[in-house]
């Protein structure tokens, strides 16, 4: 494969159909450094008459469950061989630290393995008690058929492989559209793919934007199932889209997340240094472009000046710079658009009133901060309220919002006065306090004395404008099959309705 063929189709890379290419861009020096295709409505149309031949007549639906999980495992051991070159991959497309890029790699892996597991350990149906023996009836499940998968720009790898392994694991044929600015480790992937045995037309890979690839794909007569991971824009037109054909749809659409700190998780030096520790993680790791990210802390009164105070201090000696360099525990933004936005919603901010206690401006350059590079400093805003647009709306970068509660009602009601409803997390000594505010957040994700933690095992999705739909989990395969009940009579015989 060549630079410029990025696009795969029916088990062969080739160039967009136009010619097109686009330039990949280092965010850490704003330097291109991979030139991949950019592909167009004929590409999209082409890989998807490809999924559909291999899905209608293929051998990949009706190949038996142990043969997928033992390919969806060879791909987990594929991953963990070439783990130092992908994560490079995704720190120099992405921005993120080379250890972030490390951690992708191992999740994504786990993820191929537990959806393997899954499936193998599956029975052979639910078996339906018809009140008589003469009836036979069992529930089992097929695959959707063929799926469009849309992955997001913040992390590539981790969210096509969230949709890209139940595919897979269902019996699925799909084609996947990566983000347009971070193609590189799907492009990785589907060669490991190819690598560990998949048929040929059972993945496909589109590169280019999302108008008109990711809008052909959601519209497409002969797509099933749309997976989206985005904005809520650009998720509301995906599924307009797919309306017009009744497809199934999938969305995850970030969120506006709360941090809710109780002043009894800060009595003793231990529950303090550690509760500022995880906001600042929940806070500003992969520099805040992270659609669970902890970005508004809802702090009790009686302890916000000093939880602020050492919160802003810390989020300052925050080390930026290229992922790639030792010593460093933040990469840029990915992009001059994503910069713009944050410093659009930092200036809102301050001028509705917020207070700067940290950060609010781009890092002077130093060796390993390249001038030219999408950096901006950790930013921690202060007597934040909710009619501020940097409170209710996703920034998506390095941004912390403070806001502070007297009272366990008035923190539960700040936590859900969002349009979103993704994750949150509640920090309390109190048991009983933890378990009845984390029941009565209206999130998809309820972290109590933690923050960011997901398990393959357990569904990942929100509330609200956080989307439909679940990824991860046994509800992150049912995403991709279709329930059939099958009836048999056993001795059939007339009915006698009609007398004639």
């Amino acid at each position: 494969m060549s630079g410029q063929q990025t696009i795969h189709v029916g088990g062969k890379w080739r160039a967009a159909a136009s010619g097109a290419t686009r330039e990949i861009i280092d965010p850490a020096d704003a330097k291109p450094f991979a030139v991949v295709a950019e592909g167009g409505a004929a590409d999209v149309d082409a890989a998807v008459a490809a999924a559909r031949t291999a899905f209608d007549s293929g051998e990949w639906p009706r190949t038996p469950v142990a043969e997928r999980a033992a390919l969806l495992r060879r791909v987990a051991g594929l991953l963990q061989r070439d783990r130092e070159e992908i994560a490079l991959l995704e720190s120099r497309d992405a921005g993120k630290t080379l250890e972030e890029g490390r951690v992708d790699v191992d999740c994504v892996s786990d993820a191929f393995r537990y959806f393997a597991d899954l499936v193998v350990g599956e029975s052979g149906g639910r078996v339906v008690d018809a009140g008589s023996p003469r009836i036979h009836s069992v529930v089992v499940h097929e695959p959707v058929g063929v799926c469009a998968l849309i992955a997001p720009w913040n992390y590539p790898l981790l969210q096509a492989s969230w949709k890209i392994a139940p595919a897979l694991a269902a019996g699925n044929t799909f084609v996947v559209k990566p983000s347009e600015i971070t193609p590189l480790t799907t492009v990785a992937l589907i060669e490991l793919l190819a690598e560990a045995g998949l048929p040929a037309g059972v993945a496909n890979l589109v590169t280019g934007a999302g108008d008109p690839v990711g809008a052909r794909m959601a519209e497409h007569p002969d797509v099933d199932l749309v997976s989206f991971t985005g904005g809520l824009a650009s998720g509301t037109k995906v599924m307009r889209a797919a309306a017009v054909t009744v497809k199934k749809v999938a969305l995850e659409l970030g969120g506006k997340n709360p941090n809710v700190v109780f002043a009894d998780a800060c009595a003793t030096e231990e529950g303090f240094d550690t509760a500022v520790d995880q906001a600042l993680n929940a806070a500003f790791i992969h520099s805040g472009q992270v659609c669970s990210a902890g970005s508004r802390l809802i702090v009790e009164e009686s302890v916000r000046e000093r939880f602020v105070a050492e919160l802003a201090r810390r989020a300052a000696r925050i080390r930026l710079g290229r992922g790639t360099a030792d010593g460093v525990e933040c990469g840029p933004l990915v992009s001059a658009q994503q910069l713009a936005k944050t410093e659009m919603y930092v200036a809102s901010a301050l001028e509705e009133g917020a207070v700067l206690r940290s950060g609010g401006a781009r890092p002077e350059p130093s060796d390993v901060r390249p001038a030219d590079g999408y950096f901006y400093a950790p930013t921690v805003l202060d007597q934040c309220h909710r009619e501020m647009r940097v409170v209710r709306e996703e920034v998506f970068g390095p941004v912390l919002t403070v806001e502070t509660f007297r009272t366990e009602d008035e923190a539960v009601t700040l936590a859900n006065d969002t349009e979103y409803g993704l994750a949150g997390g509640v920090w309390t000594a109190d048991a009983g306090r933890a378990r009845r505010v984390a029941g009565r957040l209206r999130h998809g994700t309820v972290w109590i004395n933690d923050f960011h933690p997901y398990l393959p095992q357990a569904e990942w999705g929100g509330f609200g404008k956080s989307g439909i739909g679940r990824e991860l989990g046994p509800s992150g395969l049912a995403e991709y099959r279709e329930a059939k009940h099958v009836y048999q009579n056993l001795e059939p015989r007339p009915v006698r309705w009609f007398a004639g």
